[in-house]
């Protein structure tokens, strides 16, 4: 039986492809390994204690973007040197924890809170993003504050918005934890519908970890949504952003 010559291109080409990609993992792969070294060390001297940092995709791919995870209990100002420490290392792209809380593109970043950070606590200053008891569901009324939150965070889009669910300390933590983070969630997606986009919203949940100051960790004031409005990377207009000459 005769093969179609267009039929054996295709086999070759794909035999070149599968070759190729084969030799190029095991390239990223010898690659990375020192990448993983110095990262550790820089965490180490961070002083992040308990952090990795994963050089690979969530197929398992290598790749030069760090996941970082543990760390959970250290405070923000640590993670945010962790991040940026790791960022540092030369041939290290973006680096992201893994609960999606900071973003580092490289050392000279600087985390910078935007005007639209004022804008939000503003309007969560005498109201909150309320739920139904032991529900991510949210009230009617908080869907309408919704509305005028993500009015104030679009013109800074291309920011960084962190998302943080909160609860009060009744039921265990492990399950208002979870909790936490489901309304976080929520309200991302709430968001997203609202035309924020996906890519700049970071949703996490902290439970009942860090109750309002002033309150009692028992309080129901203290299940709430916080947002932190951060600059991690100039906007820098394309052709198609930047209207011509009329």
């Amino acid at each position: 039986m005769r093969i179609r010559p267009a039929l054996a291109i295709l086999s070759g080409a794909v035999l070149v492809a599968a070759m190729g990609y084969s030799i190029a993992l095991s390239t990223a792969a010898s690659f990375i390994e020192p990448l993983e070294e110095e990262a550790q060390a820089a965490i180490a001297k961070a002083g992040g204690r308990g952090v990795t940092a994963r050089f690979a995709t969530p197929a398992g791919a290598p790749s030069r973007h760090p996941l970082l995870t543990g760390g959970r209990r250290l405070p923000e100002d640590t993670r945010a040197r962790v991040a940026q420490a790791v960022a540092a290392v030369p041939g290290v792209g973006g680096v992201f924890w893994s609960d999606g809380t900071i973003r580092a593109s490289n050392a000279r970043d600087r985390y910078e809170p935007l005007h639209c950070q004022e804008d939000v606590d503003g309007l969560l200053r005498s109201r909150s993003i309320r739920f139904e008891e032991g529900s991510n569901r949210m009230l009617p009324a908080s869907q309408l504050l919704l509305d005028e939150v993500a009015d104030s965070l679009r013109p800074c889009l291309g920011a960084i918005i962190s998302i943080t669910g909160h609860t009060d300390n009744s039921g265990t933590e492990p399950g208002n934890i979870a909790l936490s983070m489901q309304r976080a969630r929520a309200v991302r997606e709430a968001l997203v519908r609202r035309g924020i986009p996906r890519d700049g919203l970071r949703a996490r949940g902290v439970g009942s970890a860090k109750p309002v100051a002033g309150l009692t960790p028992d309080d129901p004031a203290n299940r709430r949504i916080e947002f932190a409005v951060i600059r991690t990377e100039p906007l820098t207009p394309t052709p198609v952003d930047t209207p011509g000459a009329r």
